[in-house]
């Protein structure tokens, strides 16, 4: 199978050496990209499918089709950094999505996941067979579940309708209905049918040898189509909740919406992530623990004011990113954005009119005195994170625009400090003002 990695905005060109795609591959490639659920999205889609090659957008991920895997990297960079390993950024990726889903990477997991030799979707399935093999070995879970059977003693209750009516002439057997402890429960056929699509994805022979066994460990356990599993009937309880990673997992592979898969026979397989989108999830993470014990509270895609009033209907409705509350007073509005800014005045590389017009309506409508743009810190900016602050609308105006950035190359307890120390001094500030 070919396997090429691009970053995104980047270009790959047509052609047979390893720094190119070949075109045939390079049109399937678009054509699966065409399937998701990004495509078209501003008039971009995941994919530039060009006369000369292909360029990503700011969508990351998987395109897999039978022949050809294209791997599309972010550029996430520290401050100072510049052309970082694929290795690296696969595993910031990664850990971006660990903290928004809630699955925790221990040290022993990172060594073995093989972050240079394999693309981010032998990756995050190495991690899901990792952990689904530590949880089968502690044992799988069972439930009680109605079962009907004719037995030549009763279990359970007698089932008196069924009893004198389908089983009148065979006195012999008894129409029992009992409970018994399953494993073919809604949890387990989770787990099966991603087992069963993986299968038919993994290309690492250890990813494929673990998925075999697994699946045997599953045999009893009734397969089911990702599209008819029963999710309702999932029950995550104080007597499974080890599993709870496993399900986030599960549903990335199989019904998440950052990804579109083909009908029936695998022919192509997309794992995309919208990094706009992954950003604000992560900062929102992140904001949840950083401001715990400080009385304030977070609030993500919440407000929905709307900006415009026909009579008493309103038009247009808001939904600022993160919205931080102190009692019922909104005090800090953060919009995030996954843009790598060089110069703040800079039309091209700068901060967008479009978003700072966005941030003074939102502190307008909310009634919050202070905004922030919030964008990721990157190699080809100073060494320090940005903190730069704007009067609005006049010089020495209390309402303000504060323009920041954010190093997510760190680990996840510095962005802890690095956001509450964000905040804190943004609304201590305010205080003082």
């Amino acid at each position: 199978m070919i396997r090429r990695t691009i970053r995104e905005w980047e270009h790959i060109r047509y052609g047979m050496d390893e720094t190119a795609i070949p075109e045939p591959q390079a049109d399937r490639i678009a054509a699966k990209a065409r399937e998701s659920v990004f495509a078209g999205r501003d008039d971009e889609g995941v994919l530039e499918h060009g006369r000369k090659g292909l360029r990503a957008r700011g969508v990351v991920g998987v395109i897999v089709t039978p022949d050809c895997q294209l791997e599309i990297l972010p550029k996430i960079e520290g401050a100072g950094e510049s052309d970082v390993e694929q290795a690296t950024l696969r595993g910031r990726l990664i850990h971006m999505l660990a903290m928004v889903w809630n699955i925790r990477i221990d040290a022993g997991a990172v060594t073995r996941l093989g972050w240079q030799r394999d693309t981010l979707l032998e990756l995050l399935i190495r991690l899901y067979c990792s952990k689904l093999t530590d949880a089968v070995r502690k044992g799988m879970p069972r439930q009680y579940t109605d079962q009907e059977d004719d037995l030549p003693a009763l279990r359970g209750r007698l089932d008196v309708t069924r009893q004198f009516s389908t089983l009148a002439v065979s006195p012999q057997k008894l129409a029992c209905r009992f409970d018994s402890l399953s494993l073919d429960i809604a949890l387990n056929q989770v787990m099966r049918a991603t087992i069963g699509k993986l299968s038919r994805l993994a290309q690492a022979p250890d990813n494929q040898r673990t998925l075999r066994e697994l699946n045997f460990a599953y045999a009893d356990v009734s397969e089911v189509s990702p599209g008819d599993l029963r999710w309702d009937q999932v029950v995550l309880d104080r007597t499974n909740t080890r599993w709870r990673e496993l399900l986030s997992l599960a549903r990335l592979f199989l019904r998440d919406r950052h990804q579109q898969t083909s009908v029936g026979p695998i022919d192509g397989f997309a794992l995309l992530f919208e990094m706009n989108v992954l950003f604000e999830e992560y900062v929102a993470r992140l904001m949840v623990r950083a401001l715990a014990g400080t009385g304030l509270r977070v609030s993500a895609q919440g407000g929905l004011r709307a900006c415009l009033y026909e009579g008493e209907t309103g038009r247009f409705r808001t939904r600022p990113d993160l919205i931080i509350r102190k009692g019922n007073q909104n005090v800090l509005i953060i919009d995030t954005k996954w843009k790598r800014i060089r110069r703040i005045d800079d039309p091209h590389d700068g901060v967008s009119q479009a978003d700072v017009y966005q941030l003074i309506a939102y502190s307008r409508i909310y009634g919050c005195p202070y905004v922030m743009l919030l964008y990721p810190h990157h190699g080809g900016m100073p060494p320090d994170p940005i903190r730069q602050r704007y009067s609005i609308a006049k010089p020495g105006a209390q309402e303000s625009l504060i323009v920041a950035t954010l190093d997510i190359t760190e680990s996840h307890p510095k962005h802890d400090i690095a956001l509450r120390d964000l905040v804190l001094n943004c609304l201590n500030f305010a205080a003082a003002a």
